[in-house]
């Protein structure tokens, strides 16, 4: 990691630590507003893979990937993720004109891709969505349709935002349908292909905040096991938990490598990107689940209480492998490519 990349990760670092992701949940729109806010206008985070041009830091998705760790360390609430999403979703399709108020964090917009959604020549566009992120909070809807992007106003007749009971509260998802809303057509109707990069995208993305996830949870658990004292001794001496943590750190070591793998492929536009982000997705899936299971088990009653981050792992890493397809599915189009 270079100095640069250093730096971006301690700040990003620095102002996720005061903002604990049990107290933003308890806020309206599901995350605090107001460091979102700093994070766009002190960071950038929100269009740090976006040209100046269209008002963003002019980097890359690496850069991105450094802060999605940290978002993912601290299970912090908010659009980052989605954010991510949508404003490359609107470079592909060639239209600038949301991309500065979304860099700058003074608009939110949510991307419907995982759905079924047909428009008709006057421009009205009818279907549904689940899993959609930020949908809740978002004025503007990006609606994918086969290698079309249509835009769509949250507030209009004929939208309707249905939020999902989910199991990590700490990434509120909504179900969107839209019946005959007006829409736009976005960036002359075409995204440049299939969102079959949409999904690699949004997995590599994903597994940035898996292993960022993964790796506050054992270093909380390896900080534990040197305090808990059982038997006289910490039980972090004890060989079966040193076995156990081993292990754990070996597959946050090999899901690290998988992720950022995967993301200076994408970035590199290399051929096998999509192979890269399917094992990704899968890699960091079992990993997160895995430590954070190790998380639980070493912390043992206290995990299940309120009052400990512990079970809001656990919560995430299962919620997280269901998101953008479960494993099983990546799993299936990785022999595919491989038997082809």
């Amino acid at each position: 990691m270079s100095e640069e990349h250093r730096a971006l990760r301690d700040a990003v670092r620095g102002l996720l630590a005061g903002y604990p992701a049990r107290a933003a949940i308890e806020q309206p729109a599901g995350y605090d507003a107001g460091l979102w806010q700093r994070l766009c206008k002190e960071i950038g985070v929100a269009g740090l893979a976006v040209p100046e041009a269209y008002g963003g830091a002019g980097a890359t998705l690496l850069e991105s990937h450094i802060v999605l760790a940290e978002w993912g360390r601290q299970l912090t609430p908010g659009p980052l993720l989605g954010s991510v999403l949508v404003t490359q979703a609107l470079l592909r399709a060639g239209d600038e004109e949301l991309l500065p108020a979304l860099c700058a964090g003074d608009r939110i917009a949510a991307l419907a891709w995982q759905g079924e959604f047909s428009a008709d020549p006057a421009g009205r566009i009818s279907g549904a969505a689940d899993q959609v992120m930020d949908a809740e909070a978002a004025e503007i809807l990006l609606v994918a349709s086969g290698d079309a992007l249509w835009e769509v106003t949250a507030s209009d007749p004929g939208v309707t935002v249905e939020p999902a009971d989910v199991l990590d509260p700490t990434r509120r998802l909504a179900t969107v349908r839209l019946d005959y809303a007006p829409a736009r057509a976005v960036g002359g109707d075409q995204m440049s292909g299939p969102p079959a990069w949409l999904r690699d995208l949004a997995c590599v993305a994903l597994s940035a905040e898996q292993v960022g996830a993964a790796s506050r949870a054992f270093e909380l658990t390896h900080e534990y096991v040197q305090q808990r004292v059982q038997f006289g001794r910490p039980i972090g001496s004890f060989q079966v938990l040193q076995h156990r943590l081993a292990e754990a750190y070996l597959r946050l070591e090999a899901a690290t490598t998988a992720s950022w793998t995967a993301a200076e492929a994408l970035v590199a536009d290399d051929a096998e990107a999509g192979t890269l982000a399917a094992m990704a997705k899968v890699h960091c899936s079992e990993s997160l689940q895995a430590i954070a299971g190790e998380m639980v088990q070493m912390h043992g009653g206290l995990a299940i209480t309120w009052e400990h981050d512990a079970h809001l792992y656990l919560r995430r890493a299962y919620a997280d492998a269901q998101l953008f397809g479960a494993p099983r599915e990546h799993l299936d189009r990785l022999t595919a490519t491989l038997l082809a």
